[in-house]
């Protein structure tokens, strides 16, 4: 995880709660880099309410939220997005042929 993890997750969280997560997130993965003033660019772009953006960010609701998905990534071995699991089993070769073995040996188990 980066510096702005954390930052980014509540941020997207919040501008959820006003019901543009995937406005947000479409914007927060197209910067170059991710600052604590781009948080609050991208929020003001798509027209969020920022009082209320901020005091969401703030939140322990939101904090809490964050924190349960770190330990659910970490009890199923998530080390980075995106992590792909096909089935319920991470996908550990990352390439076309990784995809297909994985999603054959799957589909086999369910003849």
């Amino acid at each position: 995880m980066h510096d702005m993890a954390e930052p980014a997750a509540l941020a997207a969280l919040a501008a959820n709660k006003q019901g543009k997560f995937w406005e947000y997130h479409d914007k927060l993965f197209a910067e170059e880099k991710i600052t604590r003033s781009s948080l609050g660019r991208i929020a003001q772009e798509i027209n969020l309410e920022l009082k209320r953006f901020q005091k969401d960010m703030d939140s322990q609701e939101l904090r809490q939220q964050v924190k349960n998905d770190i330990t659910e990534a970490n009890k199923l071995g998530v080390t980075g997005t995106p992590t792909i699991f096909v089935n319920g089993r991470k996908l550990k070769q990352r390439s076309l042929k990784g995809f297909q073995d994985l999603i054959d040996q799957e589909l086999r188990k369910s003849k």
